[in-house]
């Protein structure tokens, strides 16, 4: 089509300028001569591209001065055989038709380094972002991974301790909802996200471990507004919030605590509210920038800001309060991105 175009507008100037109609049997010569010698050269600028900018370069101007000198010569061959008559010599035909054939081959090579540079960069900003999803996506599988042991750590210390006692039968009930709690979860991509209600289910299930050990110490309450239990959210995102609360609210206090889980829509937005009637955190116990246990081993929060920071850019929130007369109270908040009819365990919701 380039070509094509070139030759209509060398016919259109010639026809302008009182040539025959006899002027375009030499420039469809040379527009076919031109768009063999660029078919050869786009061969060899395709093998130069990628070498050392001091090789393609210089090859590259040697092969467009041939191509640009063997153009030249045929068009004023074909020139003088036309007019054998003209007064014009051949050498005077040469550096005409040198002048004109080396402005084109010079703009058509310019054009042709300019669109394939252009699909390089493309090339190579798709690689990049490729790359970066692959590097997010193996951190999300990292911290994902990093709770598994963190939460199996303490559920079979809790095992251990009734077997301790000689509970057999809470610890083998204990151990038959772990294997409950490990395939509904194992089920999932550690990068994949889930619904809320999927989440829920999840957290129930590791209450019910819980629960075999603290029994009435240990008090769920759970507020979901059934029109966020759609919401995506990555998978385990919760759980580190409840174990905390157990280890800081219930564990130390004779009398337990409740723990509240609640979800509703803010605006455009998913909001979800843990919190516990715990005695709280100290200021000693604290760290003053960011409100989180000093004592703890910074697997739970650090890892769900971690993992809320991959999955929603800056478009979350993630809030601490710890209350003057106790409790501690987590607020998190990302946007809100309904899903169709997903899959719990082998049941539809």
């Amino acid at each position: 089509m380039g070509w094509a175009a070139w030759l209509g507008l060398r016919g259109v100037s010639g026809l302008a300028n009182g040539q025959a109609f006899t002027f375009f049997i030499p420039q469809t010569i040379s527009a076919i001569t031109g768009f063999s010698l660029t078919l050869i050269l786009s061969v060899c600028y395709r093998a130069l591209i990628s070498r050392r900018p001091l090789l393609m370069w210089g090859v590259s101007f040697g092969l467009a001065g041939v191509a640009t000198a063997l153009w030249a010569f045929i068009d004023a061959w074909v020139a003088q055989i036309q007019n054998p008559a003209s007064e014009a010599g051949f050498t005077s035909l040469l550096l005409g038709a040198v002048y004109i054939d080396a402005t084109s081959l010079a703009a058509w090579s310019a054009l042709y380094f300019a669109i394939n540079y252009f699909l390089q960069l493309e090339e190579q900003n798709d690689r990049v972002i490729r790359l970066e999803a692959q590097a997010a996506s193996a951190q999300l599988a990292m911290l994902r991974y990093q709770l598994n042991p963190h939460f199996l750590f303490n559920t079979l210390n809790s095992i251990s301790t009734l077997v301790l006692l000689k509970q057999a039968e809470p610890a083998n009930a204990m151990l038959s909802r772990l294997s409950a709690f490990l395939r509904y979860t194992l089920a999932n991509e550690p990068t994949a996200q889930v619904t809320l209600a999927q989440e829920i289910e999840t957290l129930k299930l590791y209450l019910d471990i819980e629960k075999m050990r603290f029994e009435e110490r240990l008090r769920p309450h759970f507020a979901i507004d059934p029109a966020v239990s759609r919401a995506r959210l990555p998978s385990l995102l919760l759980q580190p919030l409840i174990e905390n609360a157990i280890k800081y609210a219930v564990t130390p206090q004779e009398e337990g605590a409740d723990i509240t889980i609640s979800a509703q829509l803010a605006g455009q937005n998913v909001r979800i509210t843990v919190s516990d009637t715990g005695a709280g955190l100290s200021a000693e116990t604290t760290d003053p920038t960011t409100g989180f246990a000093t004592e703890s081993t910074g697997v739970g929060l650090a890892n769900i800001r971690d993992r809320l920071a991959q999955a929603f850019g800056d478009q979350h929130r993630f809030d601490v309060h710890v209350g003057a007369e106790g409790g501690f109270t987590v607020v998190i908040e990302f946007p809100f991105q309904p899903d169709g009819q997903m899959t719990i365990g082998t049941e539809r919701t």
